[in-house]
């Protein structure tokens, strides 16, 4: 058995757990190495459309240092060896340039942003993280499996080829199959994944992007679930990383979460990086902190309120001035993730309890099944919100907990925790104002006690 790119782990089929080395063996083919060639043609492929009459702007070459030089030609000749790129004349022509792999080594990517602003943007939908997990109430098997260079497993269509040029210091080649940067390459793949598995979504298989979930109630039922997935695997001819694949797990990592036993919490690889992060020294460092926090914001109370001064560092206008406010704010979400809770998943048979507030800056709210969190959520204040009333704001604590969480508490009864009872604030008022009225009728769409 030929196993995935050298350089690897090459665990062999004996590596398996019991359950899985009939499965594996019957498989194997799911686990080589990607074969030389162009991928099989799906029903699909990735197009690239752009606006009308128009060209992406030039950009020059990076240099490149002399590591960088012999992997951008290793890395040529092996594409070219694979057919998966080919010399290009095009008036297209993006720079290539490198980013440090996770495990060590470079990637090459192509800097794809002068064709990304002029291309039509693709609104096939993507699941939220928040969405996924939300399947997984009452699994217990769990088993994930990891595409080998995904996207590479995917064509593009004959006539956008010479749309995606790249050049290099050696020539100018077009990619085949789909590479890195392009904008619209995450829904093509998603669309490509939810095609081959459309029958099992949502039952007994989770996919986002080239990270396949296969999560089951009984062992029994996870071993048919697993050559299920194995076989549509085999039949549309993708091919899998054996040695970064999880089988027959109680509890799994799964896209930066770990999950089992109707719980979730965050990776404790994740935690770790929190803990190691410096303190940042510009925007583009602030924004990239931020949106790792943000990852994990259903975990930390208060989030809005908590990173109000570090957003406002990233307003367009701000001036750079990093204040005892902002060490602050960086040293308590980090101390948050640090120290983040388990999360309870939604089971629909449980009631919900609702409880929310408000502060001069934001309002939070935390959403509860017998007691146990399932999540935090929240938001900061507008200017104009800052000047509601004190009521107006625990109202629109409520009203926003309603909003964000409908698809939980629509149809159900359950119970809202608030300082201010909506049902006399507007028993009190002589008058509501348009914006009560919105609120009062938003409200009434829900059964709940106070």
């Amino acid at each position: 058995m030929k196993l995935e790119e050298a350089g690897t782990p090459t665990p062999d089929l004996e590596d398996f757990p019991p359950q899985m080395k009939v499965p594996a063996d019957e498989f194997k083919e799911v686990f080589e190495a990607i074969p030389d060639g162009l991928p099989p043609d799906h029903a699909v492929g990735h197009t690239i459309s752009v606006e009308p009459g128009k060209l992406p702007a030039f950009r020059p070459l990076y240099r490149l240092s002399p590591a960088e030089y012999e992997e951008a030609k290793q890395q040529i000749e092996e594409y070219l060896r694979k057919g998966w790129i080919e010399p290009n004349a095009s008036p297209y022509g993006a720079p290539i340039l490198f980013v440090n792999k996770k495990g060590g080594g470079l990637r090459m990517c192509v800097d794809y942003r002068a064709l990304n602003k002029i291309m039509i943007k693709n609104i096939y939908p993507l699941l939220t993280i928040e969405d996924l997990f939300d399947r997984l109430q009452g699994a217990q098997w769990f088993s994930a499996l990891d595409l080998a260079q995904g996207y590479h497993q995917l064509r593009i269509t004959e006539e956008d080829v010479p749309k995606t040029a790249l050049r290099s210091p050696f020539n100018r080649f077009q990619w085949r199959v789909l590479g890195f940067g392009l904008t619209n390459a995450p829904a093509s793949f998603q669309r490509v994944m939810n095609d081959v598995f459309r029958e099992a979504i949502g039952h007994f298989v989770l996919v986002y992007l080239d990270n396949i979930l296969v999560y089951s109630k009984t062992e029994e039922e996870h071993a048919q679930h697993l050559k299920w997935v194995l076989g549509k695997l085999r039949e549309h001819k993708f091919y899998a990383r054996l040695w970064k694949c999880h089988f027959y797990k109680r509890k799994l990592e799964y896209l930066g979460y770990l999950v089992g036993n109707n719980r979730l919490k965050v990776d404790p690889k994740k935690v770790v990086a929190v803990q190691n992060w410096l303190v940042p020294q510009n925007v583009g460092q602030i924004r990239s902190f931020l949106c790792l926090a943000n990852y994990f914001r259903r975990f930390l109370e208060n989030y809005s309120t908590v990173v109000a001064p570090l957003t406002a560092l990233t307003r367009k206008g701000s001036a750079w001035e990093w204040t005892r406010q902002c060490q602050e704010a960086f040293d308590k979400v980090k101390t948050k993730l640090t120290n983040a809770p388990v999360l309870v998943l939604p089971d629909p048979s449980k009631p919900y309890e609702v409880v929310t507030d408000a502060s001069t800056v934001g309002i939070g709210v935390v959403l509860l099944q017998e007691g146990r969190l399932m999540a935090f959520e929240s938001r900061k204040l507008s200017l104009a919100e800052q000047r509601y009333t004190t009521s107006e704001q625990e109202l629109l604590a409520v009203v926003h907990a309603l909003r964000t969480r409908r698809c939980y508490l629509e149809d159900v009864e359950f119970v809202v925790t608030n300082d201010h009872c909506p049902n006399t604030y507007f028993s009190t008022q002589a008058t509501l104002t348009r914006r009560q009225a919105r609120w009062a009728e938003l409200l009434s769409g829900f059964t709940f006690d106070i």
